[in-house]
């Protein structure tokens, strides 16, 4: 396993280049903090001085992402209060992952022959491109493999996060690709923590499926199939959902009914560590739109998975 010590330093705000890229002719430049915060996307300094993105619509809503990660920790409706969650005792080191939001999970889900989720949620994402459409900000980020990655997944590969926030939506867009000569393979999670009261929360749209459950045994799971029109959380909860539908609601126990809808994302998993995370597990609920099998790419081919998230 890597150690953290092999990790890239965190950039300072000063360091980071704003890059955008012209829509005429197809080239990337550099442009200003001021530009960009025209455009409703301002980076500033978030929680232990990691670098952030904050997200601002014309309507009133907000989102933010930090670099670290490529993590979004944050998505309000026009005036409304925050959607994800991220727990208290998460660190915002620049060593250990961001626990809570929207973390990624690549390129391994869960455990594996390397670190737990794989290493994208421990590296830097660079900006490489933002805009704004009817009032709405949208922006890319990069990740790319360096000694950090190749020492645990030695390929060459390039991920793009689009992150695009609506009046009332929440919208991403996955895409790797395998820049290496040779065939890669891998597994990949957006592991969502949803704001809730796990006492009301509730997920409908999952009936049906083949499921993987993780309960008892997350080593050994229980095959089984779902019959419930309603899943609760009344306990510990670990399940995989296998070709799962790609639209779910999520009832956050809050009054709120949030509707996720996927492109790729072929599965879904359900969350919630009740008494392993005694002193937050009531507050919110994971759903994951995830990819368990294996996602196997030649040299030059790319993936690519959408996720839409919308509060009615």
């Amino acid at each position: 396993m890597a150690t953290s010590s092999m990790m890239s330093s965190i950039p300072t705000i000063t360091s980071i280049n704003l890059r955008r890229r012209n829509r005429s002719t197809g080239l990337s430049l550099s442009c200003s903090h001021q530009e960009a915060s025209s455009l409703g996307v301002q980076l500033t300094e978030g929680e232990g001085k990691l670098p952030k993105v904050l997200l601002k619509s014309a309507h009133g809503c907000e989102a933010e992402i930090y670099l670290f990660g490529g993590c979004v920790t944050s998505w309000k409706a026009a005036g409304g209060k925050d959607l994800l969650f991220v727990r208290p005792d998460s660190p915002f080191n620049g060593q250990k992952p961001i626990s809570g939001g929207i973390p990624h999970c690549f390129p391994q889900f869960g455990p594996g022959p390397m670190q737990q989720h794989g290493f994208a949620r421990n590296m830097n994402w660079s900006i490489v491109d933002f805009d704004n459409v009817e009032g709405n900000p949208v922006i890319t980020l990069e990740l790319r493999d360096g000694p950090y990655s190749r020492s645990m997944w030695d390929f060459s590969f390039q991920a793009l996060y689009t992150v695009k926030l609506n009046p009332k939506s929440l919208s991403t867009a996955l895409i790797i690709k395998n820049t290496d000569t040779k065939p890669l393979s891998f597994t990949t999670a957006l592991h969502t923590y949803f704001s809730g009261s796990v006492t009301g929360a509730s997920v409908k749209g999952l009936k049906g499926c083949k499921t993987l459950n993780k309960d008892p045994d997350p080593t050994n799971p229980v095959e089984g199939m779902e019959d419930r029109d309603v899943i609760t959380f009344p306990g510990f909860v670990d399940c995989v959902y296998l070709e799962a539908p790609n639209e779910l609601q999520l009832n956050n126990g809050l009054g709120d009914i949030i509707t996720i809808k996927s492109s790729n994302w072929s599965d879904c998993v359900l969350w919630n560590p009740h008494l392993r995370m005694e002193h937050c597990y009531r507050d919110f609920v994971c759903v994951e739109n995830a990819k368990i099998g294996k996602v196997e790419l030649e040299p030059e081919q790319s993936w690519v998975a959408e996720q839409h998230l919308s509060i009615s």
